[in-house]
């Protein structure tokens, strides 16, 4: 049957409406799917990636313990390791593999045994644990958290395990995190799912700059095992994205998408595949491509894969399936209503003959117009329907510039931005971004207005009650029958949320945890900035590195948590002390980076330098302690001293070495010259570390005299470095390095045996019960076994107590007063004598002096050289010889040179003297010389008159 033509112009015209309707619909659904499927996928690429980082992180806070740490206990592991784990408690296992040599094996053993019956080093062979034949090393489990879990991997030695090999190989060469390939951990499964993450340790001290010296200097590895697909499911599960219906993700353990690389799958891809079956598949919804994203983990590449979900989003597709199942209705209805109109009227043409022909036609044209209009108005209904229902602002603006007046906004507008519908009707857009005028995205959506095109941008708005939200604007004209522009469409699609965590996570990336002061990365990147800015309007840079004198003796002492008030406080001293336009960052441990940009070098001088100083020395309480921290400060210019970030850090920390050089509590600006010193340092550094072990040390003694017998009652024992190539070095240039780097313990500790053997070797022989003086130093005075230490020595030597004087500094014993009275009453009930040395140089309260059990004050030289001429050095001497005497203290000056300051210091009743005039400090031999000599002031008084 041949159709009318009103019919297939119906059909026509209602199945192309439709479409184009349908079209219009399905564009803004797909829009707003993709944007949420690209919104979720980067959320779990996100945590997917910080979880695998926090096992890196994991293992380097567990690795920075070994190297900040001298010695770390098997109790000290367990705390450090269990407190981390219960941020990771994905991780099965931490351990640190310890290198044993064959030699090593049976002490090691019998240590073990004594804590550990029955235990011995291990190995797995053929899936059975057996007893390790002798070799030359081992790679033994020697720590390993949590322990009951993990009981099976305890004492094993894992040199000969072929799957970690590699990994091993390559975190000793670098000294950074590596990872394995997927391996088989001997404590669970017996699928290869597991991933062991090494990183090395090293011998204290010991020079890295090559991999043969790494190589040689690896003492283990801290290690961190978990399995894959559980830590990604932990992470997962913890930040509520593994629902059941939620978006298919894969994880591999490299770029390799094999199966025996996959170590984490959610969702299946059947559930897509039979949606794409279902009658929904047939319909033209575009499917979103699937997205990968690799990072790399310890030197491993990760590769995580997110499909779109296997509805295909089609539950969001119900406004468009609807449009286009009522169009087609529609259509169907009026073309079936034509028809039947039609044939209705031929039934009647047949009736009323043909001279009714005209008004037939008429009828027919009637008909065919009033169902147009119809199926029009169901058109403009369904896409008011359409528009209502959308979750997202919906805005139809007119296109008369240049204010653009509001002519419509949906619900889903009223309920984002607040505001009613009569409120914002005739008005411009313009009213929703407030004040904020200078954005990005506003010049786009400006030219797509004047050149009525579609614009898309990404602006800040504001809600009815000032409060901000972000919004993904896309503007689309509407054009009339002939084409012209009449009208503008907008959607706003709320955005707010995935900014917030975007601004997070760089937070995160640029700010140090601990002090909220910009991280390495951000230093960087400001550093870089304030370089091209200086240089482009030819201005300088000064960078500051500041560090913390003694810092770690807080944190010996007193603990981590004491140390990290510390930081806190110096940070926020350091922010209020700077302006606005500096940078403060954490560059270390206890090292601080402050960038100071100038308009000119006149701009700055000294005292902002000083001003920050002294900020920063202020007391600080800390668990009722009053500390009085001091800061090196190192200075580079830019562009004298550097002409890019790393030049200028590495100067500005050269010259802070140069300061702590001299002394700490100083600053030092960078000058070439401190290149070749620190070279020097360097060197000196490297020979020191075995300087004890190849007996370079050797001792001097200078006499102690007193004034009124004019005998030798004691000396101070003063150590000296014979060095094979250099000669001798003073302390100067030595003493100060031990001190930085630890080796001034047990260096310490053989001044002290030496002196007191020799003491008494002298007693034996007759030559007279003198006392010996031995200076300690901060980091001896805070170790934990200095009286157990003092009292082994003197029990070793046979030496009384009496024979033996502790010398402190004030700056030493004022640093934290409570804990040095409880030290320096522990000393005293040893029964040794206690001297303040360089007296007067400090800044010690008379009220502390009271409480302190000293027995002699010591005049610091710089008083003793100008007594004879200077007032003032004359009245200090006065003073504290009267202090110490009311204080029944004995008196000792230093640096006597001449007969004058002689006969001065014994006027004014000072108790002994020690210096050149009597004697230089001079080797054991020649000591030993003066006492059998029996040498004193009158004889030493004759023999100057004979030369005279």
């Amino acid at each position: 049957m041949t159709l009318p033509v009103s019919v297939v112009l119906t059909i026509v015209l209602g199945f192309a409406g439709t479409a184009l309707l349908f079209k219009t619909v399905s564009d803004l659904e797909s829009e707003k799917n993709l944007a949420d499927f690209q919104q979720r996928a980067a959320v779990r690429i996100a945590v997917v990636g910080e979880g695998l980082a926090k096992a890196e992180e994991l293992l380097r806070n567990v690795n920075l313990s070994f190297e900040t740490s001298e010695v770390v206990s098997r109790e000290e592991f367990a705390l450090i390791t269990k407190r981390l784990l219960s941020r990771t408690p994905a991780i099965q296992s931490v351990s640190f593999q310890r290198i044993i040599s064959g030699a090593q094996r049976p002490e090691y053993e019998r240590t073990m045994r004594e804590k550990f019956p029955g235990i011995s080093i291990e190995r797995w062979t053929k899936g059975v644990r057996l007893p390790a034949t002798q070799q030359d090393s081992y790679r033994v489990i020697d720590y390993i958290e949590p322990a009951n879990e993990n009981r099976a991997a305890f004492g094993l030695d894992t040199s000969h395990a072929g799957p970690l090999a590699d990994a091993v190989a390559r975190a000793r060469d670098t000294g950074l995190p590596s990872a394995t390939e997927l391996v088989t951990l001997p404590q669970g499964k017996a699928t290869p799912d597991g991933v062991v993450l090494f990183m090395p340790t090293y011998r204290r001290g010991a020079l890295l700059d090559t991999i043969a010296a790494r190589r040689a200097a690896v003492t283990g590895y801290t290690s961190v095992a978990f399995r894959s697909g559980e830590l990604v499911q932990h992470v997962l599960t913890k930040a509520a994205l593994l629902e059941p219906n939620g978006l298919p993700l894969k994880v591999y353990l490299g770029t390799d998408r094999r199966e025996r690389n996959l170590v984490f799958r959610s969702g299946d891809a059947a559930d897509r595949d039979a949606a794409a079956s279902s009658p929904w598949g047939l319909l033209p919804y575009p499917t979103p491509q699937e997205i990968s994203k690799q990072f790399d983990i310890a030197g491993k590449t990760w590769q995580l894969i997110v499909s779109p979900p296997p509805n295909a989003f089609l539950p969001n597709r119900l406004g468009s399936f609807l449009t286009l199942m009522a169009g087609v209705l529609a259509t169907l209805w009026g073309a079936a209503s034509l028809q039947k109109l039609s044939t209705r009227a031929r039934r009647t043409e047949h009736i009323i003959d043909q001279r009714n022909e005209e008004l037939k036609q008429s009828n027919s044209l009637l008909t065919q117009e009033l169902a147009a209009r119809r199926e029009m108005q169901q058109a403009l209904l369904l896409r008011e329907r359409a528009i209502e229902s959308s979750a997202n602002a919906i805005i139809i603006s007119s296109a008369q510039a240049p204010d653009y007046p509001i002519i419509y906004v949906n619900p889903a507008f009223e309920r984002i931005t607040g505001y009613q519908a009569h409120e914002v009707m005739g008005q411009s857009c313009r009213f929703m971004r407030g004040d904020d005028h200078i954005q990005t995205g506003l010049e786009e959506i400006r030219a797509a207005l004047r050149e009525q095109r579609p614009g898309r941008a990404i602006l800040r708005n504001y809600h009815k009650d000032g409060t901000l939200f972000w919004n993904d604007l896309y503007l689309s004209p509407v054009k009339d029958a002939d084409g012209i522009v009449t009208h503008f469409v907008a959607a706003q699609y709320d955005i707010t949320e995935m900014k917030r965590y975007q601004a997070e996570l760089e937070i995160q990336a640029s700010r140090d945890t601990l002090t909220g002061l910009a991280n390495r990365h951000l230093l960087d990147d400001r550093l870089k900035k304030a370089i091209a800015h200086a240089d482009r309007y030819r201005n300088s840079v000064w960078v500051l590195i500041f560090d913390l004198d003694r810092f770690k003796l807080i944190n010996d002492s007193l603990g981590r948590h004491a140390g990290d008030i510390v930081l806190k406080t110096v940070a926020s001293r350091l922010k209020s002390s700077a302006r606005e336009i500096d940078t403060i960052a954490r560059f270390g441990a206890d090292e601080f980076v402050l960038i100071l940009p100038q308009q000119s070098d006149s701009n700055l001088n000294t005292d902002i330098v000083q001003r920050i100083m002294n900020a920063v020395s202020e007391y600080i309480i800390v668990d009722d302690r009053e500390l009085h921290i001091t800061s090196s400060v190192g200075i580079a210019v830019y562009p004298a001293d550097g002409n890019d970030a790393e030049a200028l850090l590495t100067h500005a920390g050269i010259a802070m070495y140069r300061a702590k050089e001299n002394g700490r509590n100083n600053f030092q600006f960078y000058r070439s010259a401190m290149n070749e010193r620190a070279l020097d340092r360097l060197r000196i550094e490297g020979e020191l570390h075995s300087a004890l072990e190849r007996g370079e040390f050797l001792l001097h003694y200078q006499p102690q005299v007193d004034l009124g017998s004019g005998k030798i009652v004691g000396m101070e024992a003063l150590i000296r470095w014979l060095h094979p190539t250099l000669g001798m070095i003073s302390p100067l240039n030595f003493i100060g390095l031990a001190e930085d780097t630890g080796l001034i313990v047990p260096i310490g500790a053989w001044v002290i045996r030496t002196a007191c053997m020799q003491n008494k070797a002298w007693a034996d022989a007759g030559l007279g019960q003198l006392r010996v003086a031995v200076n300690l130093s901060a980091r001896q005075f805070a170790q934990k076994n200095l009286v157990a230490m003092i009292a082994e020595v003197l029990q070793e030597s046979g030496l009384a107590p009496d024979r033996l004087e502790i010398e402190l500094t004030e700056s030493l014993i004022m640093s934290d007063v409570q804990q040095a009275i409880l030290t320096l009453e522990q000393l005293k009930e040893l029964g040794v004598l206690l001297s303040v040395d360089d007296f007067g140089t400090g800044y010690s309260s008379l009220s502390y002096l009271k409480r302190f059990p000293i027995d002699t004050l010591k005049i610091d030289q710089t008083f003793v050289h100008d007594i004879t001429h200077d007032a003032d050095d004359a009245a200090i001497v006065d003073a504290i010889i009267s202090l110490a005497h009311n204080l029944r203290l004995t008196v000792i000056a230093e640096g006597v040179e001449t007969e004058d300051q002689l006969n001065y210091l014994r006027l004014q009743g000072c108790d002994e003297i020690q210096g050149y005039y009597f004697s230089r400090p001079v080797p054991s031999d020649a000591f030993e010389a003066l006492l059998r000599s029996r040498i004193g002031l009158e004889i030493l008084h004759s023999k100057l008159a004979k030369r005279s």
